[in-house]
């Protein structure tokens, strides 16, 4: 009798521990990415960034951590914009960021669209960005003039509300653990002043305009490492 509750005891705790898995806690990182525009000035251009990212796991799914950005966002066209603007911003930002991926929500089967799609993600933040703004003068064809800007200043910083929306695709180590991490990621953010451009169009229209917004597409890798935590399911 007692072989027999024994056997049944260890099997079960055979199956329950199946279905979990290990993971490691913190992950650090970084890659590249494309910054576009949206200010005041009509055009959108692109620009270049890289990035850098540390992140805690609360699970393998449910995630918090500080992004720093730098890079240019760019915008405007002198030539063809109606206020004759154009504008370099060579930023730096850093964020604080919450994550949920869909794996958190879901019961994903191991080889189905579900599993593939378990690092699907949304999360959003609070943060700062640091404004250098090398921007176009008011035109002047008169030389013996100064040189005139439009109305705003080119060195500011803003608060920045971070939107993210992304995949996470995970990779094991030798011993199964989560150890890598390809990260595909679209930011939207939004700040709050019109330091982004360089170009204060409040001073000008006497009304508050559209917020100044910038998109941040990227690609990058991550490694995790640290302490393990236990998930009540199977990641891989």
């Amino acid at each position: 009798m007692k072989t027999i509750i024994t056997a049944c005891l260890s099997l079960l705790f055979y199956i329950n521990a199946g279905a979990q898995s290990n993971f490691y806690k913190i992950s650090a990182g970084g890659g590249f990415g494309v910054t576009q525009s949206f200010t005041d000035v009509k055009k959108h251009s692109f620009g270049l960034a890289g990035y850098g990212v540390v992140d805690y796991y609360f699970t393998p799914f449910i995630s918090a951590g500080i992004e720093g950005q730098m890079g240019q966002i760019n915008g405007g066209d002198i030539n063809n914009d109606p206020g004759k603007r154009e504008f370099i911003n060579s930023y730096k930002a850093f964020t604080f960021n919450g994550r949920i991926a869909l794996g958190a929500l879901i019961d994903y089967q191991k080889g189905g669209i579900s599993n593939t799609l378990k690092g699907l993600y949304v999360g959003t933040g609070l943060g700062l960005v640091i404004n250098s703004v090398n921007r176009s003068p008011i035109p002047n064809d008169d030389q013996t003039k100064p040189i005139v800007y439009y109305p705003g200043k080119p060195e500011s910083k803003n608060i920045l509300f971070p939107l993210n929306l992304g995949i996470n695709l995970y990779f094991p180590d030798r011993s199964g653990f989560t150890r890598y991490i390809l990260n595909v990621n679209y930011q939207g953010n939004l700040t709050i002043g019109e330091g982004l451009d360089g170009y204060d169009n409040s001073s000008v229209t006497f009304k508050s305009g559209n917020p100044d917004i910038y998109t941040y597409f990227s690609v990058g890798l991550r490694y995790q490492f640290g302490t393990l935590g236990l998930y009540n399911k199977t990641v891989f």
